[in-house]
């Protein structure tokens, strides 16, 4: 379904409730599946976290996750360890095309018993699950965290626990640190020195604890690019944050300052006020925040303003290739954009065409970066409600505060 988003203005003051980090969520998820005295709320109501939470009910043999990447990788570790138990872990067209060697290796390192059902290195995967009693593994450190988050999700569950040890430049680490605080959150002890993480094995059942889930920077970070379009002194405040979070994407705060956006935190809220201020080019490393590349390039397109970007290898296996995707896109719209495997460059714009139909390649981060664009240009989002894999209310909340979106 294609939605059209006509030019609009939106509300001075706003506020909008965004649900639960699809990164927590899914990593207490699993964590709850193995320790079920566990309780969670605000939970991510994105369709990644419930397919999370349907695969890790189900009794099924084959178990299909669509496009969630997250799931994925985590579930292969998960389904690794339970013992006696056959799974054929697969996916979307595009899911298998998406590698998953790196981590298949690990877990063999382990003593995992795992098995590809069609190509070499790539889902589907045949899974027979069996006690892992080997502690010790490595892996490039340059990889996508969420194999090294998989591993460490599981290893308080292998008999001796593990001992991983990262070899070259880590990327990714707000996610890694994430992984281990919320471990740390559940009582499962774990260190992280220089490039080796060790985690400690846990057989007991844990104090019962109910946490609750700080709700999706990725998310947020539309509407820091909305505030980054608007007039000066618009304001939109959104929950539930928190000023010292968890995940890497919260670097939008800092980020964002640079296009006049100030956020100002309250008891569980943050308040995005954009300011006067003179723009001026923007180079980055998103090396540690790469999910949010897609909003601040166009962002940086909206307001004409040249960028480089980097960091940004691990957007090539990403739901599709993001670098390749956003180049197609902004070009349409009348950009000019340079890429290599691991970079952005934007060149200034000059103006922006009006009415452009993007394309959105079943990337739901394609369909929200590009829509705050609608505060300066009419434009076409196409499969609009791809957004359901981690923000299903996306296109009501901005209809809340102004956009005028027609299907």
């Amino acid at each position: 379904m294609h939605f059209t988003l006509q030019k609009s203005n939106i509300a001075k003051q706003s506020s909008i409730k965004i649900t639960g980090s699809k990164s927590e969520s899914n990593r207490l998820l699993l964590l709850q599946a193995l320790y079920p005295e566990i309780e969670l709320n605000n939970v991510s109501n994105s369709d990644d976290s419930n397919l999370m939470t349907n695969a890790l009910k189900s009794s099924s043999k084959v178990v299909d996750i669509h496009h969630a990447g997250t799931a994925m990788r985590f579930l292969t570790a998960y389904f690794s360890i339970q013992e006696g138990r056959e799974t054929v872990l697969t996916g979307s067209k595009r899911m298998k095309e998406r590698p998953i060697k790196i981590l298949v290796e690990a877990l063999k390192e382990l003593g995992a018993e795992i098995s590809y059902v069609e190509n070499d290195g790539f889902p589907p995967i045949k899974i027979i699950g069996k006690k892992l009693t080997k502690n010790k593994v490595s892996l490039n450190a340059n990889v996508s965290s969420q194999y090294i988050s998989a591993l460490l999700l599981i290893a308080s569950k292998l008999e001796n626990g593990i001992e991983l040890t990262l070899e070259g430049e880590i990327t990714s680490v707000p996610y890694i640190k994430m992984t281990l605080s919320l471990l740390d959150e559940i009582g499962v002890e774990s260190t992280f020195k220089e490039n080796t993480i060790t985690v400690k094995p846990n057989s007991n059942k844990l104090e019962p604890k109910t946490l609750t889930v700080e709700s999706d920077w990725s998310s947020a970070s539309y509407y820091f690019s909305i505030a980054a379009l608007s007039p000066v002194g618009t304001e939109i405040t959104l929950s539930s944050y928190k000023e010292h979070s968890l995940q890497g994407d919260s670097a939008l705060v800092s980020i964002y300052k640079h296009f006049g956006v100030s956020a100002q935190f309250h008891e569980n809220s943050v308040t995005l006020t954009k300011e006067n201020t003179t723009l001026t080019p923007l180079n980055l490393d998103l090396k540690n925040a790469p999910d949010i590349a897609q909003t601040i390039a166009v962002t940086c397109f909206a307001l004409s303003i040249p960028c480089d970007l980097t960091g940004l290898h691990t957007l090539k296996i990403k739901e599709t290739d993001r670098l390749v995707a956003l180049k197609t896109e902004i070009e349409k719209l009348g950009g000019s954009v340079k890429i290599t495997d691991k970079s952005l460059h934007l060149a200034a714009s000059t103006a922006i065409k009006s009415m452009v139909s993007i394309a959105t390649y079943n990337d739901h981060r394609m369909a929200m970066a590009f829509a705050p664009l609608a505060l300066k240009t009419s434009i076409v989002i196409e499969d609009a409600m791809v957004v359901s894999k981690s923000y299903p209310t996306f296109w009501d909340d901005l209809k809340s505060i102004g956009f005028q979106i027609t299907k």
